[in-house]
C-alpha cells in the first residue's frame, strides 16, 4: 500500500471515530435536545449575559433560567456524590446559580429581572399554584381526608421535640438555651423571610424595645442555613429510602393508599386538557386570594389548599377536570422545575449571608434543628400510618425551610413533588402557628 493510500485510510478512520464520538454526545440529550446543540445555545445564552444583550423581562429570565437549569440538573445527576445523597441535579441548579452570583459572573441587571420575574411578576406563584391544584385534586380522596387529619399533629409535635432539643444543646455549648430557642429555632420555622423571620423581628423588636435591624440580622443566617440543610438532608433522605425500601412509599405519603382514579378511563393528553388545568389552577388561586384579603393572617397557599382539598373532598370537580388539573401539573414540574430552582438560587440563596454567619457551633443547632423535626416526624409519622421518609420530608424538614421556594428545593431534592400539598401545609399553617407560639414565649422567656 502507497503512502496516499495510507493516509487516506487514516483519515477515514479519524472521521470515523469522530463521528463515532458525536453520535455518543448526541445522545445525550437536554430538553430533548442533543448536547452539541445544547451546549451551543448555552453558549449563546451566556456570550448574551455577559455583554448585556440579553432581553429585558420574561424572555430574558425565562431563557437563563431554563438554559442554565437544564444543563446544570444534567450535570448534577451525573456528579458521583452529589447524585448519590445530595440530592443531584436540584443541588446544582440551585447552588451553582448562587455561586455564579456570590462570584459575580452573573451581572446585577440579570439578577434584577431574574428577581422580578420570580417574585414581582409572579412565576413563582403560577408554578406553586399548577403543583397544589394538580396534586390534590389527583389524589386519592380517602388518603386526602385520611392523611389531612394525621398531618398537622404529627408536624406540630415533631417541631416541638426540636425546639426543646436545640435548647438543651444550646445550654450545654454555652449558646444560651433561649438564644438556642428564639433566635435559631423559631426563625427556621417561621416559613420564610417575608411570613417568618420579618414578623418576627417586629415582634420581638417591639416586646424587647430595640431596633428591628439588629433582630433581622440573627434570624437571616438561621432561617437562611436551614434551608440550605432542609435541601441537602432531603437528598439524603432519598438514598435512605433506596437503601431501606421499607421506609419509603417512594412519594406517596401514607401507607395503604389506594389511587380512586386508578379504576376509571382517563381522557387522553391534549393542549385543550393542559389549557383547562390552567384555568383551574389559576382561578383556585384567584378564590385564595379572594380569602386571603378578608383573612391576610392566613397566607392565599393556605386558603387555595384549604379551598381545593375541600372541592375534592366534597366531589364537587368534573373527573375531566381533575384530570386535566393534574396534566398541566405534570407539564409545569416536567418542564420548567429546573428554571424555577435556578431562580431561586439566583434571586433568594444569599452565599455571602450563609458563609459569614458560619461556626461550628452555630451548624450544630441547625443540624439539631433541621435533624430533630426530620427524626420526630418520621418516628411520629410511622406511628398515625405514614411512611416514614415522606413524613420526615414534608412534616419534618419542610417546617425548616424558606416558605415555598424551600418547598419546591427541598422536594426536588428528595425526588417528591407531588408532596408540595403537604409541605405548603407543613410551611404555611405550622408557621402561623410559629408566629402565635413565638409572641406567648417572648413573654415568658425574656
Amino acid at each position: 500500500m502507497d503512502n496516499s493510500a495510507s493516509l487516506n485510510l487514516n483519515s477515514f478512520d479519524t472521521q470515523k471515530q469522530s463521528d463515532s464520538w458525536f453520535q455518543k454526545l448526541n445522545q445525550i440529550q437536554i430538553y430533548g435536545i442533543g448536547l452539541p446543540l445544547y451546549l451551543v445555545i448555552f453558549a449563546g445564552v451566556f456570550a448574551a449575559m455577559l455583554l448585556g444583550w440579553l432581553p429585558v423581562g420574561m424572555l430574558g429570565a425565562f431563557m437563563v433560567m431554563m438554559v442554565f437549569g437544564g444543563l446544570f440538573n444534567y450535570a448534577g445527576n451525573h456528579l458521583p456524590i452529589i447524585k448519590t445523597y445530595l440530592g443531584g441535579g436540584a443541588i446544582v441548579c440551585i447552588f451553582a446559580s448562587a455561586i455564579l452570583v456570590y462570584t459575580g459572573v452573573i451581572p446585577q441587571s440579570v439578577i434584577d429581572n431574574v428577581d422580578n420575574f420570580m417574585n414581582t411578576t409572579g412565576f413563582l406563584n403560577f408554578y406553586i399554584a399548577a403543583l397544589i391544584t394538580g396534586c390534590i385534586l389527583g389524589m386519592s380522596r380517602t388518603l386526602l381526608l385520611k392523611a389531612a387529619i394525621r398531618f398537622l399533629p404529627v408536624a406540630l409535635c415533631a417541631m416541638t421535640m426540636a425546639i426543646l432539643a436545640v435548647g438543651v444543646v444550646g445550654m450545654l455549648l454555652g449558646y444560651g438555651f433561649v438564644d438556642a430557642i428564639m433566635y435559631v429555632a423559631i426563625p427556621m420555622m417561621g416559613g420564610g423571610m417575608g411570613a417568618g423571620v420579618v414578623p418576627l423581628s417586629g415582634m420581638y423588636a417591639q416586646a424587647l424595645g430595640v431596633d428591628a435591624s439588629g433582630i433581622i440580622s440573627r434570624m437571616i443566617p438561621a432561617s437562611t442555613l436551614g434551608n440550605v440543610t432542609a435541601i441537602i438532608m432531603a437528598g439524603m433522605l432519598h438514598k435512605l429510602g433506596e437503601i431501606q425500601p421499607a421506609l419509603s412509599g417512594n412519594g406517596k405519603l401514607m401507607k395503604k393508599d389506594t389511587d380512586d382514579m386508578s379504576e376509571e378511563k382517563k381522557p387522553s393528553e391534549s393542549i385543550q386538557l393542559m389549557g383547562m388545568g390552567l384555568i383551574t389552577a389559576m382561578f383556585f388561586y384567584l378564590l385564595g386570594t379572594f380569602i386571603n384579603k378578608a383573612v391576610p393572617s392566613v397566607h392565599t397557599y393556605a386558603w387555595m389548599i384549604i379551598l381545593v382539598a375541600a372541592a375534592k373532598a366534597l366531589g364537587i370537580v368534573p373527573k375531566k377536570i381533575e384530570y386535566a388539573a393534574q396534566q398541566w401539573s405534570q407539564f409545569v414540574m416536567g418542564n420548567w422545575t429546573n428554571a424555577l430552582l435556578v431562580g431561586i438560587g439566583i434571586s433568594m440563596i444569599d452565599l455571602g449571608a450563609v458563609i459569614s454567619s458560619f461556626s461550628i457551633t452555630y451548624m450544630i443547632l441547625v443540624l439539631v434543628v433541621v435533624g430533630g423535626v426530620a427524626l420526630g416526624a418520621g418516628i411520629g409519622g410511622h406511628l398515625v400510618g405514614f411512611y416514614p421518609i415522606e413524613s420526615a420530608i414534608t412534616a419534618g424538614l419542610c417546617t425548616t425551610n424558606m416558605g415555598g421556594t424551600g418547598d419546591i428545593a427541598v422536594l426536588s431534592s428528595a425526588k417528591r413533588m407531588e408532596l408540595l400539598p403537604f409541605a405548603q401545609i407543613a410551611t404555611r399553617i405550622c408557621g402561623a402557628l410559629i408566629l402565635v407560639v413565638a409572641s406567648i414565649l417572648i413573654k415568658v422567656l425574656f
